[in-house]
């Protein structure tokens, strides 16, 4: 036990470890080492990154105070709805989990022929959704570095592949307000999302919307965001009002 939380601490601090030289460090086998890196791995408290090494897990990575997802989708539905007759578009509501995001409702727009199916218990790595960027904009840039120390997510229609591209995107996104996705969950789907926060700051969901690319414009971007806005800011108050006192 004494050597687990040893290996723990070490790689909290930032240490990168082969099974050999996590054996090294704590002077054991390397059999002992692979079976106490195995054991943290399971845990949460370490994960391979894309060289097999190991490094620290998403226990280390600060997690936002969790509301319910029961409590958001019953908060948010009515949201939903009043933002998806503004828009026209498809809508959806999203929960970070750890570097991916789960969309856990949505309003589909079902009367267009040509439109943007909705996702449900689905997850992708957040770095390309619009929600999952406005989420992950919200952290400072060591918290960034521990959720992504093993480096970013392979997805297929991916804008960015290193960690310093996506903070300087991240910079924007904090800038503007809102988190953009350009065919990068899915090719022919342009998204817009602004984060959702609890009565204490704390960022805890995401509201989004997909519009096919051939119909995205760009001068139509300030009334999608004033329209995300203003979602917002009504769930946001639907939160406070359910807050304990």
């Amino acid at each position: 036990m004494d050597r687990a939380l040893h290996l723990a601490l070490l790689l909290r601090e930032g240490r990168r470890f082969s099974v050999q030289e996590a054996a090294e460090a704590l002077g054991t086998a390397p059999s002992t080492a692979h079976r106490l890196l195995s054991a943290l791995v399971h845990r949460g408290f370490a994960a391979q990154d894309r060289e097999r090494r190991y490094v620290a897990g998403p226990v280390f990575v600060p997690q936002a105070p969790q509301v319910g997802a029961g409590l958001l989708r019953r908060l948010a539905y009515p949201v939903l709805q009043d933002l998806h007759e503004r828009l026209g578009e498809t809508v959806q509501l999203m929960v970070l989990s750890s570097n991916s995001i789960l969309f856990i409702d949505g309003i589909e727009d079902v009367e267009r022929g040509l439109r943007v199916g909705m996702r449900l218990n689905d997850k992708m790595p957040a770095y390309c959704s619009a929600g999952g960027k406005a989420m992950l904009a919200e952290l400072s840039n060591p918290e960034l570095e521990r959720l992504y120390r093993g480096g970013l997510t392979p997805w297929p229609f991916a804008r960015f592949t290193t960690l310093n591209a996506l903070k300087r995107n991240l910079a924007t996104v904090r800038r503007v307000g809102y988190g953009t996705s350009v065919e990068e969950t899915e090719r022919g789907v342009h998204g817009l999302g602004v984060s959702v926060h609890a009565p204490s700051g704390d960022v805890v969901a995401a509201l989004t919307t997909a519009v096919p690319s051939v119909r995205f414009r760009r001068q139509d971007v300030p009334g999608y965001v004033e329209g995300l806005a203003a979602a917002r800011a009504s769930l946001e108050e639907l939160l406070a009002a359910e807050a304990p006192g």
